[in-house]
């Protein structure tokens, strides 16, 4: 169940409160008896996967995206020992 906060309109009190998604709102608050309203809280989000910066990702997800960067780098070097043996004849 997901915990929501609530903050008072009259007295500023801050509190949390444990509900059920199909829960009504609170509308009173448990010291004052003011009007409440319920804060949107931010929530932590990681993204993981192919398409997103290196820095974003753990360490061993860098470990094999320079790996893939490397084969293709020897398979570049490879075409150019090619050209120049072509060069040659």
């Amino acid at each position: 169940m997901p915990i929501y906060t609530y903050e008072c309109g009259k007295c500023g009190t801050r509190f949390d409160r444990q509900q059920k998604f199909s829960d009504k709102p609170l509308t009173r608050c448990p010291e004052c008896k003011g009007p409440v309203r319920r804060l949107i809280q931010p929530a932590g989000i990681v993204f993981k996967g192919s398409g997103w910066y290196i820095t974003d990702s753990k360490r061993s997800s860098s470990a094999s995206v320079s790996g893939t960067s490397k084969s293709s780098t020897s398979g570049h070097e490879s075409g150019q020992s090619s050209d120049q043996h072509q060069d040659a004849d």
